[in-house]
């Protein structure tokens, strides 16, 4: 039995990928150990999980202003030296970085131990910290091939990001007259997103639209949305969060949402089509490079930000249901993306790293 220590957290998108190689590791004999930030979603997620959390205090350092990189800055040599005492403590034989701030010192500390270092990314352009020791680490596991670019030759490995396995079973939708449309952006919701829906009822009923609407709002805007939505008489429901995504994708003949890795990594596994507006201010612009990505490959249908709205809303719901036959090609380009043993193949990479080491 091994101990690994897994590094990483800040959102959801970090934190869940993690819990799911750690999950694998436990199956085979080994023991996890987390390291993350009090306020990270690793504080909530990790624990209910029922894994160890040690906790160090780190911030970000992209488009954060001067003060918070000051701040961060000047917490890194105490994060590095309190990572030293966990190391000591635990004595893991790998770590594994999904990056992000809490993955810095973790990952500074264990290069200075010499320990085998497995980094997964899970975005097109890495993040900061998986740039910065890109050219040191073990191994990279990459969900999208334009990643490996930034490690060195013969070191990456496109392996995917672990999804829940519900969406792998969802089948391919049954072709009807009433399109039904996901929408969602996040489990807090998305100013554009909300706006553009609800400004693009009175398109879709003005023609008659055969349309039904699944909308996660998130729960700021949930009640003015909701009001909005059984005024405008359209079908569907609207709520701040789906409890059940894999079923509401299941339902769904198109999904439109924000490009985080995460997102984007579902709807590959559920083999669905997408219309992504990429988070204009993601660090690195990694949300649009995802969202190029899929682009690129046929798989969704790509609108920036800046030009989302009700019309335009209407505009790409419209142009899609007429060529269904489009739709159908999206929904298995996006499937090609889609990588369901991402959890097993990552702890197969760990356990040979840790055999190789010296």
């Amino acid at each position: 039995m091994a101990t690994i220590m897994m590094a990483g957290g800040g959102t959801g998108g970090h934190v869940v990928p993690l819990v799911a190689v750690a999950r694998e590791l436990v199956a085979r004999g080994h023991q996890p150990v987390f390291v993350g930030t009090r306020t990270g979603f690793e504080a909530k997620l990790v624990p209910a999980a029922g894994f160890p959390l040690e906790f160090i205090e780190i911030g970000g350092l992209k488009r954060v202003g001067l003060l918070r990189t000051a701040r961060t800055l000047a917490q890194l040599p105490l994060s590095v030296r309190r990572v030293f005492g966990i190391l000591r403590r635990h004595r893991p034989s790998a770590v594994f970085s999904l990056g992000g701030y809490a993955a810095g010192p973790v990952v500074l500390a264990a290069l200075w131990k010499r320990l085998p270092i497995v980094v997964m990314e899970p975005n097109a352009m890495p993040g900061l910290t998986n740039r910065q020791i890109g050219r040191f680490v073990t191994r990279a596991l990459v969900n999208f091939p334009e990643a490996s670019q930034f490690f060195p030759p013969g070191k990456s490995e496109v392996t995917g990001l672990p999804v829940r396995a519900e969406f792998f079973r969802i089948q391919p939708k049954p072709r009807e007259a009433k399109i039904t449309v996901l929408i969602t952006g996040g489990s807090q919701g998305s100013r554009t997103l909300n706006q553009a829906a609800a400004a693009s009822w009175r398109y879709f009923r003005e023609v008659a639209f055969p349309v039904r609407f699944i909308h996660q709002t998130g729960t700021p805007a949930f009640e003015a949305l909701a009001r909005k939505f059984a005024e405008s008489r359209m079908e569907g429901e609207i709520v701040p969060f789906i409890d059940d995504m894999p079923a509401a994708f299941a339902q769904a003949d198109l999904v439109i949402c924000r490009a985080g890795a995460g997102a984007v990594a579902e709807l590959a596994a559920a083999g669905k089509p997408s219309i992504l507006v990429p988070l204009p201010h993601a660090a690195d612009e990694h949300q649009l490079r995802n969202a190029e990505a899929f682009a690129r490959a046929g798989a969704a249908q790509l609108v920036l930000d800046r030009d989302m709205d009700g019309g335009r809303l209407f505009e790409e719901v419209g142009k899609l249901r007429s060529q269904p036959q489009l739709l159908e090609s999206m929904g298995q380009r996006a499937r090609a993306f889609a990588h369901p043993d991402a959890a097993r193949r990552a702890a197969e990479i760990l356990e040979a790293s840790i055999a190789a080491a010296p």
